[in-house]
């Protein structure tokens, strides 16, 4: 698959619109599903090598998804950037490329599940993951880079106005530690003509970094470009309180993607502990303001079904 091929049309009805009309089901983790496939992403690019050398198994992570009961695809752009991808020795032209390429593949994926008879439209969220996420250790769960967020705002703006020019429905501000960060990205996605969700990584009612929700929240929540706001990547126990301080804050629809409840242990480089994720508990999320609902690590398209199952009855 290359960036020349066809590309399907957009989706129909505008992502903003859509979260008006009901709760809306997320997909599940991209690595996990990966991992599952038999890839190897024990790389500091992670996914997004898989960009490059095999495009097609992000497709066919997407199609399962999408197969499952997913309305949105969220990229496999997480740790794509300009600098990781420099690292590698990629230039700057090919890695715009492959930041397009991701939200490409999601297209294509979606244009196969129809042709497979999935009737229901699949909207495209480009993931931006933290700048941590660019570092390769751990810092997208602790925040606190250094950096000003005028720095942070420098470093986004870039490979989000290469994913915007490939026409997502939406932009992924995902799996934010840091409200600093998250200032800097509600600046960065101004102009852009794409709408964004800002989701933050927590722990209890704090950022990672330590500042309350409350005061995270409240930075999206006159920011016309941010449709919705939310936690991803965290303990599904944590999930109940975010969705009410976020919906009281900001008035806006709420994401939760939580992981399954198992800790990822960076040393062993190793998922540790069982799942404490229920698809019983989105019915919870959703009556408290939850628009949004799927999984993050360790969530695959079993669950996601689960959750899809959940939310129609």
């Amino acid at each position: 698959m290359t960036s020349e091929s066809p590309q399907p049309p957009a989706s129909p009805v505008p992502f903003a619109e859509a979260l008006t009309a009901g709760t809306l089901v997320l997909d599940g983790g991209m690595s996990n599903q990966l991992q599952a496939a038999g890839h190897d992403l024990s790389d500091e690019l992670w996914s997004a090598r898989l960009l490059a050398e095999r495009p097609e198994a992000v497709a066919e992570a997407h199609l399962a998804y999408a197969e499952a009961g997913a309305d949105v695809a969220i990229t496999a752009s997480y740790q794509a950037t300009f600098e990781g991808f420099a690292r590698r020795g990629i230039g700057r032209a090919e890695a715009a490329r492959l930041l397009a390429l991701s939200v490409e593949l999601a297209r294509q994926a979606s244009a196969q599940a129809r042709e497979k008879g999935v009737t229901r439209p699949l909207w495209v969220a480009a993931s931006v993951g933290p700048y941590g996420a660019m570092l390769a250790d751990g810092a997208e769960y602790r925040g606190r880079y250094g950096l000003t967020p005028a720095e942070l705002e420098r470093f986004h703006r870039p490979r989000m106005e290469a994913l915007a020019a490939a026409r997502p429905d939406v932009l992924a501000l995902e799996t934010v530690p840091d409200a600093d960060e998250g200032a800097a990205l509600v600046r960065a996605v101004r102009g852009l003509g794409v709408p964004a969700w800002l989701s933050y990584t927590i722990d209890g009612e704090r950022t990672r970094a330590g500042q309350p929700l409350e005061e995270a929240f409240a930075l999206a929540a006159d920011a016309d470009e941010v449709v919705a706001v939310g936690v991803n990547c965290c303990a599904p126990q944590d999930v109940s309180a975010a969705v009410r301080i976020a919906a009281r804050v900001t008035g806006k629809p709420v994401v939760v993607y939580p992981n399954s409840g198992e800790t990822w242990d960076a040393g062993a480089r190793a998922w540790q502990g069982r799942s404490t994720f229920t698809p019983e508990q989105v019915l919870a999320w959703r009556d408290a303001g939850a628009r949004l609902i799927g999984g993050c690590c360790r969530v695959g398209p079993e669950a996601i079904s689960s959750i899809a199952r959940t939310l129609a009855a």
